[in-house]
């Protein structure tokens, strides 16, 4: 993978992390954290979607539809445990 590529990778999770957050109100990490989720948030969409049937598309845009849905999957399971764990 050269520098342009994880380049592309970490913006892609940051744009998508930052958008689930907003989505999801009250979850945002920062940037790292926001690249983290959005990285984490497309390997779910990755693993989810598919068995749903759904695909978003392809290029850049499509990337980050598909990473934020996994985002957004990811903060609502992980607010669920919290409140479940508090």
């Amino acid at each position: 993978m050269g520098i342009e590529s994880l380049l592309i990778f970490l913006l892609i999770g940051a744009l998508a992390g930052w958008l689930a957050g907003v989505v999801v109100a009250g979850s945002g990490f920062g940037l790292l954290g926001n690249i983290a989720v959005g990285i984490v948030g497309a390997f779910v969409a990755g693993l989810v979607l598919p068995r749903f049937g759904l695909v978003i598309g392809s290029g850049f845009l499509g990337a980050v539809l598909h990473a934020t849905v996994g985002a957004i999957i990811l903060l609502v399971v992980v607010g669920l445990v919290r409140r479940v764990a508090a």
